[in-house]
């Protein structure tokens, strides 16, 4: 009885969407446009692993590849983790604009260690959120007129969707041009840039 559902999710996995390597309308990139190497990362303001990556990883990644212009870095949003706190912050960083996108990506990052501090719960997170969307001059009532615009949200799920079904099951997911990265260290990170130029 299992066998036509293993055989079905096989198939699905072979004809899923490639993962597009390039920049695309609706992307969120720093650095060079003519770089050589372009490094995407699918990630969630949610996921611990993420904000790992992001305190570990990105600070010096930026000032070696992305600050060089050797690397045209784009940052595409999932909704792993507690998903309340992943739309939230997602939507936030769309409503501040591209030139506070990042800024935000940042926050929510860093303030995952409140927000998590008392287990996964919307209720403890939503003062942390809303201290984060003031300090980008958000009040609460244009926060939550951000974050459950029904336009955005249905933009942020399409996103998701077809992030999954173009195989990323799994945050931080890096791909070096085109090619997915199993290991998202510093070091495996910078071989793979340089070994791609």
């Amino acid at each position: 009885m299992r066998t036509p559902v293993i055989l079905a999710t096989l198939i699905t996995a072979l004809i899923a969407a490639p993962v597009v390597a390039q920049e695309v309308p609706g992307d969120h990139a720093l650095g060079n446009p003519k770089a050589p190497v372009t490094v995407v990362e699918y990630a969630s303001v949610a996921c611990p692993y993420c904000a790992n990556f992001n305190a570990t990883v990105m600070p010096e990644f930026k000032a070696k590849f992305i600050d060089t212009g050797k690397v045209r870095y784009i940052y595409r949003p999932m909704l792993t983790g507690v998903q309340t706190i992943a739309v939230s912050g997602e939507r936030l960083a769309e409503c501040a604009g591209n030139e506070k996108y990042f800024s935000v990506i940042d926050a929510m990052m860093r303030g995952q260690k409140e927000y998590y501090a008392y287990g996964e719960s919307d209720v403890f997170a939503r003062p942390i959120l809303l201290r984060i969307a003031k300090s980008f001059g958000f009040d609460e009532a244009a926060f939550d007129k951000c974050v459950i615009d029904p336009a955005g949200l249905k933009e942020l799920n399409a996103r998701n969707d077809k992030y999954l079904e173009s195989g990323i099951h799994s945050t931080p997911t890096i791909v070096v041009n085109g090619k997915e990265l199993v290991d998202p260290s510093l070091k495996a990170l910078s071989a793979a840039v340089e070994a791609a130029h």
